[in-house]
């Protein structure tokens, strides 16, 4: 039996009946589509989502960027069992694209991206916003998406699209694989009819695995854990995805081992379980980072093993120190020359923790003791950071985090990308939950925020939603509070006006270039940008979009104000400016390294300074082979 549908119509149905499942339970995998509509889809998706609008839920997106963004919001708070699909028009919405499927690719988080296409007869022949190729006709510009696809397919033909589609589910399904899949669909074809056997449209669960480890690989994590002295765990993303934090929790407390994380991976424990050291890396603790110089072996689980994690290969510097990865993807488990274990990371930590024995293996008193008394000493300098004694001044940046620490407790999220925030989260935030904590630090996209806002809300409506964004965030992508407003989500923003990009400020001093173009002021008459700030309202913007503002000039004001927007039932922004930190008030500075290169030649004397500590650096980096 088949059924007469357009391609487009049977796109929507069968999206509508695909199902992801794990550990028993059944949830729906394309949760809703966002679209902006032109002349590449409205005609073609735009029309089958009208006529299947009561099986597919639509959003209407004000960026295709930004709802790739929610749609990554909405797949991660989901842990990846769910996502969202995005449709746009040819040309300039499918390449606005681009970077929130690197976004999703990069975090192995997945995505369905429909972007419309050029006629596949080619009938009108150059389309309206089409690339011409001179030496391709099959090339157009949603070719630049294959790269940053993990499954891209075009779909020319109407029966293609049954494998294309299968094969499109199969990859956003698989824990390995997942990422932005993408499926090219001309416009023309989108509006084809053609006769579907109806087996197409019934429902079909995709089972999430669960990998076990192999059991030799097993043995010799065994083997080298036990032998270690100074074993040091790092926990990733893959223990949030997995949804490993009990067993973390299990192994840790069995072990005695210190776990550090990742941005990623921050939350895997609670900031107050005896093992968590919090953050490591450029952006970690000086616990964790003191524990990784010394670590004889380093248990990476769930981890790429970024610059920033490693401190770009200056952070493990013990002679002979061994890395045992356990990682459900080959590619990452050999990552530093470790043995790998391969395994979902729930499974392999069950099993390394049942084959270590219940009395089996347990490091050191004395190493407990140091890293025990390590930890509080950071933590005295987390409440000096946080404190203000001033009430009546502006805050600072950390300060800001303290107010905003004093009022939430597990059920609320936080979100952030870039700029200063993430080094100063990673730092000294304190995680009460398993996804309290939602940094997107893989490709530390600014704009992020306030869209994956919105999909979390969307995935997480009875939790409260915070989106931490500075100015410079702010100004790159805050269309979507135009959609927030629109559909009543409660999205909470925090928004922080440093007067211009922070953080590339802090790094250019620090590299010899001398904050150049990072601040918002106005030209001055050497051509630097060192005039008077610009007299931007960032809090009149926001309000001039829908959103009630809460302007907050003190530490007293900022704290009535999140008080107040934590308990709103609609979108609602706390504005406040900051001050300069000083030596109690600010962030502790980078416990460890970070590999920017600076000029080699240079003839100002900033330059010429900051190559002679980047050398001093470069000397302490190894390969691990």
């Amino acid at each position: 039996m088949t059924t007469r549908l357009t391609v487009a119509q049977a796109l929507v149905r069968f999206l509508a009946a695909q199902y992801t499942e794990r550990d028993g339970v059944r949830r729906r995998l394309i949760g809703a589509t966002w679209g902006i509509f032109g002349h590449g889809n409205v005609a073609g998706l735009g029309q089958a989502l009208v006529e299947y609008a009561d099986e597919m839920p639509y959003h209407q997106g004000r960026n295709e960027q930004s709802m790739v963004h929610a749609a990554v919001g909405y797949a991660r708070q989901s842990n990846r069992l769910s996502t969202h699909a995005v449709t746009t028009s040819i040309g300039p919405g499918a390449t606005n694209l681009v970077t929130g499927a690197a976004l999703a690719t990069v975090n192995h988080l997945p995505v369905l991206l429909l972007p419309g296409d050029t006629f596949a007869t080619r009938v009108a022949d150059p389309v309206l916003q089409q690339l011409e190729v001179p030496y391709a006709g099959d090339v157009s510009v949603n070719d630049a998406l294959r790269p940053v696809s993990r499954y891209f397919d075009r779909v020319t033909r109407p029966e293609a699209l049954i494998p294309a589609a299968l094969q499109a589910m199969r990859v956003l399904t698989d824990p390995v694989e997942t990422g932005a899949v993408t499926l090219a669909l001309p416009q023309d074809v989108q509006a084809e009819a053609h006769d579907w056997p109806e087996e197409f449209f019934a429902e079909r669960t995709w089972t999430v695995r669960r990998p076990g480890a192999d059991p030799a690989e097993l043995a010799e994590a065994v083997t080298a854990v036990r032998a270690a002295e100074r074993p040091l765990l790092v926990a990733g993303g893959g223990v949030h995805h997995s949804r490993a934090e009990e067993a973390l929790a299990e192994f840790a407390a069995a072990t005695g081992i210190p776990v550090a994380s990742t941005q990623a991976g921050k939350g895997s424990l609670r900031h107050d379980h005896p093992q968590d050291v919090g953050g490591i890396g450029h952006t970690g603790t000086a616990t964790a980072d003191e524990l990784a110089r010394t670590a004889d072996l380093v248990i990476g689980v769930g981890t790429r093993w970024t610059d920033f994690t490693t401190a770009s290969s200056t952070l493990f510097g013990r002679p002979g120190v061994r890395f045992l990865n356990l990682n459900i993807a080959p590619y990452d488990g050999h990552k530093l020359a470790g043995m790998p274990l391969v395994a979902d990371a729930r499974s392999g930590l069950q099993e390394l923790t049942e084959a270590l024995g219940t009395h089996g293996h347990r490091v050191a008193d004395a190493y407990l003791a140091e890293y025990a008394e390590d930890k509080e000493r950071w933590e005295q300098r987390v409440d000096a950071c946080y404190e203000a004694e001033e009430p009546d001044v502006r805050p600072t940046q950390p300060q800001v985090l303290g107010a905003l620490d004093a009022i939430v407790d597990e059920s609320d999220v936080i979100i952030n990308a870039a700029g200063s925030l993430p080094g100063d989260l990673h730092k000294l935030w304190r995680t009460r939950s398993r996804d309290q904590y939602h940094l997107e630090y893989g490709y530390s996209c600014m704009g992020y925020e306030i869209p994956a806002a919105i999909g979390v809300k969307l995935a997480a409506p009875d939790r409260p939603v915070w989106a931490l964004v500075g100015d410079g965030t702010y100004l790159m992508m805050p269309t979507e509070i135009v959609t927030a407003v629109q559909e009543g989500i409660a999205i909470k923003i925090l928004l922080v006006q440093n007067h211009g990009y922070a953080s590339i400020g802090g790094l250019s001093e620090e590299t010899g270039g001398e904050r150049y173009g990072t601040a918002y002021r106005y030209r001055a008459d050497d051509g630097t940008f060192t005039g008077a700030p610009l007299p931007v309202d960032l809090a009149a913007n926001v309000a001039s979009l829908g959103v009630r503002v809460l302007r907050a000039k003190t530490v007293h004001d900022l704290r009535e104000a999140l008080a107040e927007a934590r308990a709103a039932d609609t979108p609602t922004c706390v504005y406040v400016e900051t001050r300069t930190a000083d030596t109690v008030s600010g962030a502790p500075p980078a416990q460890a390294w970070w590999d920017v290169p600076v000029a080699e030649t240079a003839t100002r004397a900033s330059a010429v300074k900051a190559r002679e500590l980047y050398e001093r650096h470069v000397s302490t980096r190894r390969r691990h082979l």
